[in-house]
C-alpha cells in the first residue's frame, strides 16, 4: 500500500460536500444540538503569496478595500450564527487561511471584535497562523492582548534553495527575524511547520533544517510531506518519491522523540506538558488537536460541533457538516470571494453532507484513529452500542501489517502505523463518500 495517499484532517472530506436543496436555515441545523462546548473558526482567505504546494481556499494580493469587505461579511455571518444557535459556549478557537495575518493589525482587532461576540472569547484558548513576512510585532501585539495562546508559522525548510524549491521564496533572514519577534511578544505555545519530500532535499539538509527549527525551543512541531496536488504550483511536477518521505519522517520523528516531544499523530510532535491550546489549520486539524480547555470547558473533536465563519470555513454539527463552495484555482476562488462579501443572507446551510449512523461511527473511527492514542472502546461502545472492532472488519487487515494494536480497552495504531496514516485514513472512507470525491471535479 502506497504510504502517501492523502492527508485527513476531517471526515468526510470537503470534496464529498454538494449543495444542499433545498438549503436548510441554521436554526434548523442546530436546534437538537448541544453547543455547550464549541470550536469557533475563523477563516481569513488571504495570502501574500501562493506556496507550490498550496491547496488551500486562499487568493493573493487583496486589496484593503476587499479585506475590509471581507470583514464587514464576516460580521454579518457572525450575527445570523448567533440568532440561529441558542447560547453557543465556546471551548476553543482559531484563525486560519490563508494567513489571517495578512490583515493589518487595526484589521486583526476587527477580526478579534467579531470573534468577541462569541461566549468565551478572550479567556478560552485561541490559535492563529501566520507567515514570516506577515508575523510584525504591530500585528503580533494586538493577538497577544487580544488572548492568542498558539502562534503556528510555515517555515516549512530554513534553508533558502529549498523554500525556492517549493515555490515559497523566503529568505532564513526573514524567518529567523520573525521568530525572533514572536518569541518577544511571549505566546505560551509557539508552532512550526516543516515539509519534508522537497525537491533536492536530503537526509542531511532535512536534519538541518530540524536541528534549526529546535534551536527555538518551539513548545510543538509539525511534520508534513509534501504533497503534490491539482491546480497548485507543483501540480506538473509530480513523482513518485514514497520512499524518500518515509526515509525522512523517520528521521524527523526519531530526532523529536529523542528530544523529548510526544508524537501526537503521524505530523504532529509535542513537549509534554505544553497543553492543549487552539486547533490550526485544522483548524481545523480538529484530529491532531482534540481537545481545548477552558474555565472548565472541554472540546473534543468526535462529538463537539464547530462554527465556521468565513466563506472557506466548514461548521460540524453531529448530523450534517456544511460550509460554502470550494476551489483551488485562483479564478474561481475570487469568484467565491466576490460571492461571500455581497452576501447579506447567511441564515442557511448551502453545501454540505449529511451524516447517517454508519458515517458517524467511521468518523468517530478515523478522527480516533489517527491520533496516537487511538479509539477509546468504552467511550465508543457507550456512544454507539457496538464495538469498533465489530463495526470495521478492514481493521483486521492493518493488523496483519502491523499497523493496528488492540487491547481491551484501546484500538490504535502502532508507531509503524502511524508512519502510514495517509494511507490508513483514506482506507477507511466509505463507499459513498469514495463516490462523491471521486466525481468532484477539481476547479
Amino acid at each position: 500500500m502506497k504510504p502517501y495517499q492523502g492527508y485527513v484532517y476531517a471526515y468526510p472530506h470537503k470534496t464529498s460536500y454538494r449543495p444542499l436543496r433545498p438549503a436548510p436555515s441554521l436554526s434548523d441545523v442546530w436546534a437538537a444540538e448541544s453547543v455547550d462546548s464549541l470550536f469557533l473558526y475563523l477563516h481569513v482567505p488571504f495570502c501574500e503569496m501562493r506556496c507550490g504546494f498550496c491547496n488551500l481556499f486562499t487568493r493573493t494580493g487583496a486589496p484593503e478595500e476587499l479585506t475590509g469587505a471581507y470583514l464587514d461579511a464576516l460580521d454579518r455571518q457572525a450575527t445570523a450564527v448567533l440568532d440561529a444557535l441558542d447560547a453557543p459556549v465556546f471551548a476553543t478557537a482559531a484563525f486560519g487561511g490563508g494567513t489571517p495575518t495578512y490583515l493589518t493589525a487595526p484589521e486583526l482587532e476587527r477580526l478579534c471584535d467579531i470573534a468577541a461576540r462569541f461566549h468565551g472569547f478572550g479567556t478560552i484558548p485561541l490559535g492563529v497562523e501566520t507567515s514570516p513576512a506577515t508575523a510584525t510585532t504591530d500585528r503580533l501585539t494586538v493577538l497577544a492582548e487580544r488572548g492568542t495562546t498558539r502562534i503556528s508559522i510555515g517555515v516549512q525548510s530554513f534553508l533558502d534553495e529549498e523554500a525556492r524549491a517549493a515555490v515559497r521564496p523566503q529568505k532564513r533572514a526573514e524567518v529567523e527575524a520573525a521568530l525572533d519577534r514572536i518569541r518577544a511578544v511571549g505566546f505560551p505555545t509557539l508552532n512550526i511547520d516543516l515539509i519534508y519530500g522537497i525537491d533536492g532535499q536530503t537526509p542531511l539538509t532535512w536534519m538541518h533544517s530540524l536541528e534549526a527549527a529546535l534551536a527555538w525551543h518551539p513548545e510543538e512541531i509539525y511534520l508534513y510531506p509534501l504533497y503534490v496536488r491539482p491546480l497548485t504550483g507543483l501540480g506538473r511536477r509530480a513523482q513518485d518519491w514514497d520512499d524518500q518521505r518515509l526515509t525522512l519522517y523517520g528521521i524527523g520523528r526519531d530526532r523529536l522523540l529523542a528530544e523529548g516531544y510526544e508524537q501526537v499523530s503521524m505530523r504532529m510532535f509535542r513537549l509534554p506538558g505544553s497543553g492543549a491550546n487552539a486547533g490550526d489549520r485544522a483548524t481545523v486539524s480538529a484530529n491532531d488537536r482534540a481537545t481545548g480547555r477552558a474555565n472548565g470547558t472541554e472540546y473534543c473533536c468526535q462529538t463537539d460541533g464547530m462554527v465556521g465563519l468565513g466563506c472557506g470555513a466548514r461548521s460540524y454539527t453531529s448530523r450534517l457538516h456544511y460550509s460554502f463552495e470550494y476551489a483551488v484555482g485562483a479564478g474561481q476562488v475570487r469568484s467565491i470571494i466576490d460571492s461571500y462579501v455581497s452576501e447579506t443572507d447567511f441564515t442557511t446551510a448551502r453545501v454540505g453532507f449529511e451524516l447517517d449512523d454508519e458515517e458517524e461511527r467511521r468518523r468517530h473511527l478515523v478522527q480516533s484513529l489517527l491520533q496516537a492514542p487511538g479509539v477509546d472502546r468504552v467511550a465508543y461502545r457507550a456512544r454507539f452500542g457496538t464495538d469498533p472492532l465489530d463495526d470495521f472488519a478492514d481493521l483486521a487487515s492493518f493488523a496483519d501489517r502491523g499497523w493496528l494494536e488492540t487491547s481491551v480497552t484501546t484500538v490504535r495504531l502502532t508507531p509503524e502505523g502511524l508512519a502510514y496514516s495517509d494511507a490508513i485514513g483514506p482506507a477507511l472512507f466509505s463507499s459513498h463518500v469514495q463516490a462523491l470525491m471521486d466525481s468532484y471535479e477539481a476547479r
